[in-house]
């Protein structure tokens, strides 16, 4: 626990030490250079017995069979598609920004139906659409598979997952995303990635104080509107001018969060405590049954019943009654420690902290 504790320190030192000058490219993007997520249904082929069953997922013998109309080959109706070696997918990826026909983008394969394993597997071509239903990529290619498995009389074993790899490369860009930054007489927009209103107020000042009054106007705590060259051929390096600005971002607020899933607990920021008093123990009820038989008197009419019975056991774990309070995040990491709080502990006894009013920081459960 003292080392968990004390990671926490370095997590809080690396990623919120003191506040120090930034590019703007660090706190803010331009609003339209975004990236696109795509999807696509498909079907993986080539497969060692592994493939979805049929029986229990339809659609992929529906779908080898509009696949191979498509390629000239017609199956009689009513044929069972017994296919072990088919599986369909779903693949996803996203579309970067400026993306041009003829480019590259790397694919994430996941099965839908009861495949156990795509290891060996190729993806047939694929079309991946955008929320607008328009086709921007096509995707195809032998999928990457990180893990291992084998069967044999009925015993497996595996390691890491099966039913979902990567190809790299392994869609094409068709058709890219229109965007016209500055189509309105130059003006641009910034969207502040943590919104702030210091943080736009130090961003509104130092690009005005770079190319002069009235160039930039920040909106709100997350905005800034920026007057740019109404050429375009001047536009992108005007841009590029931005994003290279030192700006200091303000200090961010002190930050716990909680991650009750796996146990995580991670501290930002000059957290601090006022004076409390803590007490935490365990609460464990044990409940065991044990069976009974119920035998009649000598000579009477009784029958032997059989039954069970309940023991249950009630133990509480000693609490002590401490008082924790701190400065500054050191403090607070040895008040803890000082309690012997496991990561579940320490969730529960900060949650409580939260609550009374005495963590002074923002409190995150994820």
């Amino acid at each position: 626990m003292q080392r968990f504790l004390t990671h926490l320190v370095f997590i809080s030192a690396l990623l919120f030490g003191s506040s120090t000058a930034e590019p703007i490219k660090q706190l803010a993007d331009f609003a339209g250079v975004r990236d696109n997520s795509l999807v696509g249904y498909g079907l993986v082929v080539g497969l060692d017995g592994s493939g979805d069953q049929t029986m229990q997922a339809p659609f992929t013998g529906q779908s080898m069979v509009n696949m191979l109309s498509q390629l000239g080959v017609s199956i009689p109706p009513g044929t069972n598609m017994q296919l072990r070696n088919v599986a369909a997918v779903v693949v996803t990826t996203d579309l970067p920004a400026f993306a041009r026909p003829g480019q590259r983008l790397d694919v994430v394969v996941s099965s839908i139906g009861n495949a156990r394993s795509l290891r060996g597997g190729t993806l047939l071509m694929t079309p991946l659409k955008g929320a607008d239903g328009n086709v921007y990529a096509l995707a195809q290619g032998n999928l990457l598979i990180n893990g291992v498995s084998a069967e044999s009389q009925g015993s497996s074993a595996s390691i890491n997952q099966q039913a979902g790899g990567r190809i790299s490369g392994g869609a094409t860009v068709e058709r890219s995303v229109g965007l016209e930054l500055g189509r309105d007489n130059g003006m641009l927009q910034l969207n502040l990635r943590q919104p702030d209103f210091a943080t736009a107020q130090n961003v509104t000042d130092a690009i005005n104080l770079e190319f002069g009054l009235q160039t930039a106007e920040a909106l709100d705590g997350g905005t800034i509107a920026i007057r740019g060259p109404e050429e375009a051929r001047d536009r992108v390096r005007f841009m590029a001018q931005i994003q290279q600005l030192e700006v200091t971002p303000a200090t961010a607020s002190p930050r716990v969060v909680l991650n009750s899933r796996s146990g995580s607990v991670v501290i930002s920021g000059p957290v601090t405590l006022q004076p409390a008093a803590v007490a935490h123990g365990n609460l464990s009820v044990t409940i065991s049954s044990r069976p009974f038989v119920s035998q009649p008197g000598p000579l009477s009419d009784g029958d032997t019943v059989a039954g069970q019975t309940a023991d249950i056991s009630i133990e509480q774990q000693q609490g002590t009654l401490r008082t924790v309070q701190g400065v500054d995040l050191l403090d607070v990491v040895d008040a803890l420690n000082s309690l012997g709080a496991t990561p579940n502990d320490l969730m529960a006894i900060l949650q409580a902290l939260h609550s009374s009013g005495a963590l002074r920081a923002e409190l995150e459960i994820i």
